[in-house]
């Protein structure tokens, strides 16, 4: 059986490569999801990519992935820090999460330093910008392969 990832984008992340490159780099959210769709086929496993500036369409589709994904990548991005929904969303799926952010919001405002996300993903990685999400999407479908070898 093909091994099935999502991967969920939050709010503005559409406006990546024009939204404060200095933070965020220049690096396109089209550019971020070809580089995903390349490396899972290098990998061997599907890949579906979702962006939503809605906490709802965002809460919807992490109820999508709770029997259609082996593991799931998000960048919740400015709900992070605000969004019980999506915690609580995440929290029902029993595949491994991933929380991604392309800054490292413990640098950054106190406000950002707290992620409701975290509680309920296995791991979380921030501030290696565009790379951060190939970097989950290695890791992810490693310890997916090893849960599945034991």
């Amino acid at each position: 059986m093909t091994l099935s990832i999502d991967v969920i984008h939050g709010p503005n992340l559409n406006m990546l490569g024009r939204r404060e490159p200095e933070i965020y780099g220049t690096t396109t959210l089209k550019d971020i999801d070809q580089s995903l769709v390349h490396r899972a086929a290098a990998l061997g496993v599907e890949i579906t990519t979702f962006q939503s500036n809605s906490e709802g369409a965002l809460v919807d589709r992490i109820q999508h992935a709770f029997e259609n994904c082996h593991g799931l990548i998000i960048n919740p991005a400015a709900y992070t820090h605000t969004s019980v929904a999506l915690r609580d969303a995440l929290s029902m799926l029993s595949c491994p999460i991933l929380e991604v952010h392309l800054s490292n919001i413990h640098k950054r405002e106190a406000f950002r330093h707290h992620s409701h996300v975290s509680g309920v993903a296995q791991g979380i990685i921030a501030g290696f910008g565009a790379r951060g999400y190939l970097m989950a999407l290695d890791a992810l479908v490693e310890m997916i392969r090893e849960k599945r070898n034991r």
